[in-house]
């Protein structure tokens, strides 16, 4: 097939399927550093476009073959610059549907109101310095941080699906604090249900490096009252250690955890107080995109 790819078993929504709306070439208006595909100039339009229907069948093939939890729409670059999205998706209302956008588009309104049929929708936000967002990101001219943050904030008021923001985090560009205070600040406004904090675990096309796991959960400290995700494999020294039952509960009424956070950050002290706390009610369980969070009610 060429615009089907998967099933794939997805960290953070499951198993996957897969449709590529540019399978044959990079389309996109980003040439981020950290991108697993060749460095290519950033474009603002998709040329010679497949029609819907030629897409369409191929899903409608696949849907009978496998079984999956979410129907993924990405692209060989950024999915919404396919002109005919919106008749796309019109045709396929019946399936669980995720869009990975670099956001760029977000400010648009026709976007956002087809943006707004989709299930979930992950926009990137990997910085939101001017500055740090050009070097990081390498968008097209045409691009503008600030459009995309009022952008993300309006698509919020409208928005009825889950609304996820991911950051990825790059060593020495978007890996300060001062940078991750000010991502806070601008989360607050955009009130998305999830924040995923990834960093590079694929060859990237530029000579780049990721942070560690632990790194990651150090920025992620500066992100105060979002559910936090932050996809990983690896055994974590990044602990938190000798809670009281307040500081728990303040903790995860600021920051709710994941249960793979639970599981791997709380030392057995802490571990105990919260399966004690979760016995009293003083904890609910909440899922956001296929993750369950433990976030504190009192």
């Amino acid at each position: 097939m060429k615009y089907i790819f998967g099933p794939v078993a997805s960290r953070r929504f499951g198993m996957s399927l897969g449709v590529d709306l540019s399978p044959d070439k990079k389309r996109c208006n980003f040439d981020c550093i950290y991108c697993e595909l060749e460095a290519a100039k950033p474009v603002d339009v998709y040329d010679n476009p497949p029609e819907a229907d030629e897409i369409l069948k191929e899903i409608n093939e696949a849907v009978k073959k496998y079984d999956f939890d979410v129907l993924t729409i990405t692209s060989n670059g950024e999915p919404t610059l396919y002109p005919y999205l919106d008749d796309l998706v019109d045709k396929l209302q019946n399936h669980k549907l995720l869009i990975l956008s670099n956001s760029s588009t977000i400010h648009d309104k026709k976007i956002q109101k087809t943006l707004c049929k989709f299930d979930i929708v992950k926009l990137s936000l990997d910085a939101v310095t001017p500055k740090i967002f050009k070097k990081i990101d390498r968008p097209h001219k045409s691009v503008d941080i600030n459009k995309i943050i009022n952008g993300m904030i309006e698509f919020r008021k409208i928005y009825e699906g889950e609304l996820i923001i991911e950051i990825l985090v790059v060593k020495g560009i978007n890996d300060k604090e001062d940078e991750f205070e000010k991502i806070n600040g601008i989360l607050a406004k955009i009130k998305p249900d999830r924040v995923d904090i990834s960093t590079i675990d694929r060859p990237p096309a530029y000579n780049v490096e990721g942070v560690s796991i632990d790194r990651l959960f150090e920025l992620s400290q500066k992100i105060e009252n979002q559910h936090i995700f932050i996809p990983t494999r690896e055994k974590l020294d990044f602990k938190v250690e000798n809670l009281t039952k307040e500081e728990l509960l303040t903790t995860l009424k600021k920051r709710p955890f994941s249960e793979t956070d639970v599981k791997n950050i709380f030392d057995e002290h802490t571990q105990r107080l919260f399966n004690d706390a979760m016995k009293e009610n003083l904890i609910e369980e909440v899922w956001v995109g296929g993750i369950k969070f433990y976030k504190a009610i009192v």
